[in-house]
């Protein structure tokens, strides 16, 4: 140390004393035909602390020693150029560097040059964020990223999004891919109490990411290891550059509506179907003499002779309001570059009640210490305020709305919300409670570069992520739930600490000018940390109080902690020979707390290899071929996402008698382990004509083996299962993506388009016993079927002598019988769809552009679980969506709704009945956008002025008859639960269709 500080000292001497002797270079930058170049960094060769930048005029001035020999030019977006200093005047003229960041991807610990990779990753930049309303970051890779499956899951403001690459590969674990930002690993699990959860990443802003790559094959995603099977998405962030200090704001507001809405019977229509099914049910067989009588006896109301025709689908919505601010500063020189950003996003959804508010800023910093030395971080801090409504099997949730009948009111005659009506007006819950979810979130990191020796390289990053979660709920005496108790208040808070470090050496070397050598060893280590607790009380003094401090019982209360750690070693070698033939791999060695202390270490390797053939002689003059290269891989990663106790015997406190103990909670296995998956790539990538046709097509398949599932154990121990690695599952498929520039002069136009084929099966089970929870939910896991499959009784339609719901006996569909019961489950549809893709364009004319893009998703399956109620032909005071009214009479024989039989449930059980064809084609995202004219902006010394606007779900064309085919209710609180349920709708808000009008300013 002492001789590292002496070195320093005398270095920073030697410095003095070359300025002491100095001289004056003063020129003008400029470059082609675009004129002065102003902000480029002008500095001399190995000291890039002596340095100044061009000015508006593109006019600069530096002092030299007299010993400098070399002057650096250098400025994003254009290449770097060296002079040699001859003379006192140094002209510059800068070529367009048309190798941008485009051309570099982000992989596991570094960077790489597109062209050498032979992994498979998909990759989405700001571009293509930019100017776009978007709550959450990883919705930009809907429709754009092949082999990443996305499903907005529900309509209501900051839910999570359900994403998929490359297909489902866990029963009881997680299926959700890993997030890296900026080299941290940061915790995706909600915290909440909900099972509709908040979404973690919602609280980072769109506008402060650079790129996001989704390493997708074991090539790329086995340096993650143990946690790299469902896909890994690294989220790089934007940081200050080289140049002039840049001012950028940007704002937009808009409205959203809901992109459909539910078709239900008014007061004429309700009381026709409802008549009938009294009728039916021979309510005039001596109880009653008319429907009206019948009505009041089982409702207590009068409300079917009324005059009302309430729209309750309307009552659920209104017209959402959205506006954002963003403010970003950054610049610097070659020296230091920093970035500060700040935004805040106020969103009214389109439910009434629910709100979101996002406040958040960032700072990004980077310094060049000296020649060999660099430090940098950067800590994002972000707010969010989400006002809640109830997850959707909720009575209280405001789609439910949809059950109450149109014949009765709103309001009482008092003006206040009628809470008389059959079932409860959820109305009350918005006026007189409520439930909010605040979310403190903090990402954090900072690296230290050291330039051992020119080709040697240590990297050492530390970072950490920390969420505190705050859930308050309240409800009044005037609520359902309020009501019977005085008054409820309950505070739930929850936290995670998350920290991690990376350290790695990069030796990087090329040889002979034609052997290329990149080789990274590496340790990581990850500490994540959660804990909870939470108290309810009851009985309040009035609705005034709405804190738990005013309440006179506790009523519950609980806490819990819960800790898991990974140590990882990691390595990994690229070479590359004569520009063409490319080799690569990776091994990873992970140890986590997770699994038992009889496999608490799995080892991970991959390899892959790629081949430039366009650089072969024979191929390397052709004037139409820019790039084919050939290249595939294979390795194995593992998923880690379970519980963190799953392998320990667990034991919890009970009450005996007013006297503590423990008991039995868990029985654990020490042998259980990740699940692991072998994963095969190959894929080929094209360019024609300069690119200007372009596109890749990639086959894999990816084998799970040690799924982790229940299995039954003898019941004499006091437990009837355990957790085990047992089970196998399969995915294979096709990806196909294709960019043509039609258009490159002054008008532009260039076209994307992806499509992906994924192809799921079960292989294994625990004795190949299938999963089905049956009940109303008819997802299922049987060997040699796709995950999630439907299964249950097949409706075959209607009886056209009688008006009887009718059943398939069995698979073969040959016979029929209106006896529910005697019906044999089978197969009824998969959720899993055939295919799904997207389809962009982007012009430009001018000053204008427009970009549109749309996304698709054909051959699934979903199951409007809530039909069993809406869409029953009358069995129960539910309004009925209005195709219920072609029930069947002895005068219409021939139609799918069954007779009306008032509360006889002709029809009306879990069956195939409501199982529709899901798939659709979305307009996803329209921008047209005019960047103001450079006489304007030079007028008033600005950079730009761009104004815009936008529209998020456009028009959606699709069969399916729910409120919205872009949809997946959770199953259950469960892991698994949620993984077997798939494309399950059960009252589920459909998404907005957002139009905002923005204007983003260069300073």
């Amino acid at each position: 140390m002492k001789k590292l500080l002496l070195s320093m000292i005398l270095s920073f001497g030697l410095i003095s004393i070359a300025f002491a002797q100095s001289r004056v270079i003063t020129g003008k930058i400029t470059s082609g035909n675009s004129g002065p170049v102003p902000g480029v960094s002008v500095f001399v060769k190995g000291s890039p602390a002596n340095g100044t930048q061009s000015d508006a005029a593109g006019n600069y001035t530096l002092t030299v020693a007299d010993d400098a020999k070399i002057l650096v030019f250098s400025f994003i977006g254009y290449k770097t150029m060296e002079m040699a200093i001859t003379g006192q005047t140094i002209n510059a003229n800068l070529e367009e560097d048309n190798t941008t960041l485009s051309d570099v991807v982000v992989v596991g610990y570094g960077t790489q040059n597109r062209r050498d990779v032979t992994g498979s990753i998909a990759r989405v930049t700001a571009a293509d964020i930019k100017d776009k309303p978007l709550t959450t970051i990883e919705s930009a890779l809907q429709g754009k990223a092949p082999g990443v499956f996305i499903n907005s899951s529900s309509g209501k403001l900051g839910q999570a999004l359900q994403i998929r690459v490359r297909g489902i590969s866990s029963i009881s674990a997680s299926n959700q891919p890993l997030f890296v930002i900026d080299g941290v690993p940061i915790v995706t699990e909600a915290l909440g109490t909900y099972t509709e959860a908040d979404n973690p990443l919602a609280a980072i802003s769109p506008d402060d990411i650079e790129s996001m790559e989704v390493l997708k094959d074991a090539a790329s995603a086995a340096i993650y290891g143990a946690r790299g099977s469902n896909g890994v998405v690294l989220i790089t962030t934007k940081k200050g550059k080289q140049g002039r200090t840049n001012i950028d704001f940007g704002y937009y507001a808009g409205f959203s509506d809901p992109t459909r809405k539910g078709e239900f019977l008014n007061a004429d229509q309700y009381r026709q179907l409802l008549d009938a099914a009294f009728k039916y049910n021979n309510y005039d067989d001596g109880d009653y003499e008319n429907a009206a009588e019948m009505w009041e006896d089982y409702t207590g109301t009068t409300d079917w002779t009324s005059t009302n025709n309430t729209s309750w689908v309307d009552a659920a919505f209104q017209r959402g309001h959205t506006q954002q601010y963003s403010l970003n500063i950054n610049g610097g020189d070659a020296k230091t570059r920093f970035m500060l950003s700040g935004n805040y996003n106020n969103n009214d959804g389109i439910i009434v009640g629910n709100r979101y508010v996002r406040t958040g800023g960032r700072l990004s910093l980077d310094h060049t210490v000296s020649k060999i030395l660099d430090v940098g971080g950067s800590i994002n801090i972000s707010k969010v305020d989400n006002y809640r409504i109830p997850t959707d099997n909720a009575f209280s949730n405001p789609l439910q709305l949809n059950a109450l009948p149109p014949i009765s009111p709103i309001f009482d005659n008092n003006g206040d919300l009628n809470n008389s009506t059959v079932y409860y007006n959820n109305l009350i819950d918005i006026q007189n409670g409520k439930n909010l979810s605040t979310t403190y979130r903090t990402f954090a990191n900072a690296f230290a570069s050291l330039k051992i020796t020119p080709d040697l390289v240590f990297r050492s990053e530390y970072g950490f992520d920390f969420n505190n979660l705050e859930e308050e709920q309240f409800l009044g005496s005037k609520t359902q739930d309020g009501g019977s108790t005085g008054g409820y208040s309950s505070d739930y808070m929850a936290k995670s600490i998350n920290f991690n470090t990376n350290n790695t050496l990069t030796y990087n070397k090329t040889f002979n000018e034609k052997h290329s050598l990149n080789v990274l060893a590496g340790f990581a280590f990850q500490d994540t940390k959660f804990r909870y607790s939470s108290v309810e009380g009851t009985t309040l003094p009035s609705d005034s109080f709405t804190k738990i401090a005013s309440a006179a019982i506790i009523s519950a209360g609980s806490s819990s902690e819960t800790r898991h750690t990974f140590i990882s070693y990691l390595a990994r070698v690229n070479y590359k020979y004569e520009e063409k033939y490319l080799l690569s791999a990776s091994i990873r060695t992970d140890g986590s707390s997770r699994f038992g202390v009889n496999s608490r270490y799995g080892t991970f390797p991959a390899a892959s290899a790629g081949w430039i053939v366009n650089q072969e002689e024979f191929l390397k003059s052709s004037t139409w071929l820019s790039l084919l290269k050939l290249r595939a891989s294979f390795g194995l990663t593992g998923n880690a996402e379970i519980g963190d106790f799953a392998s320990r015997n667990l034991y919890r406190g009970v009450n005996y008698a007013g006297i503590g103990g423990t008991r039995p909670s868990q029985l654990g296995d020490p042998n259980l382990s990740w699940e692991t998956t072998k994963n095969y790539n190959i894929g080929l990538d094209f360019g024609l004509f300069s690119d200007r046709i372009s596109g890749t097509v990639e086959y894999y398949k990816k084998k799970t083996t040690d799924l982790l599932l229940n299995a039954p154990i003898a019941a004499t121990n006091g437990f009837s299962s355990i957790v085990q690695n047992i089970g196998d599952m399969q995915n294979q498929g096709l990806e196909f993506s294709l960019s043509t520039r039609n258009f490159v002069g002054e008008f532009k136009w260039s076209t994307s388009f992806n499509i992906s084929l994924n192809r799921n099966k079960v292989l294994r089970l625990v004795d190949d016993q299938p999963i089905y929870t049956g009940g109303r939910f008819l997802g299922r896991v049987a060997v040699g079927e796709p995950l999630g499959y439907f299964y249950g009784k097949a409706y075959a339609g209607v009886d056209p002598a009688n008006g009887d719901a009718l059943y398939y006996i069995d698979a073969s569909r040959s016979a029929t019988t209106n006896d529910y019961s005697i019906a044999q489950n089978q197969k009824l549809g998969d959720p899993n769809p055939k295919y799904y893709g997207g389809l962009g364009n982007h012009f430009s004319y001018k000053n204008f552009d427009l970009d549109v893009q749309a996304q698709f998703v054909s051959g699934n399956d979903i199951y409007n679980m809530a039909g069993v109620f809406q869409s029953a032909n009358g069995d129960y005071f539910d309004n009925q969506t209005i195709d219920q009214l072609d029930y069947w009479t002895p005068t219409n024989t021939v139609t799918t709704i069954p007779q009306p039989r008032f509360n006889e449930g002709n029809g009306t059980s879990p069956s195939s009945r409501w199982i529709q064809d899901g798939s659709y084609l979305r307009i996803k995202s329209v921008t047209l956008g005019y960047n103001l004219p450079k006489g304007f902006i030079n007028k008033y010394k600005l950079q730009n002025v761009r104004i815009f606007a936008s529209a998020l779900n456009l028009f959606t064309i699709t069969g399916y008859k729910g409120y919205d085919p872009e949809v997946n209710t959770p199953g259950g609180a469960s892991i698994q639960s949620a993984n077997i349920q798939l494309g399950h709708d059960f009252y589920t808000p459909p998404q907005a269709r957002t139009i905002t009008f923005g204007v983003n300013i260069g300073l």
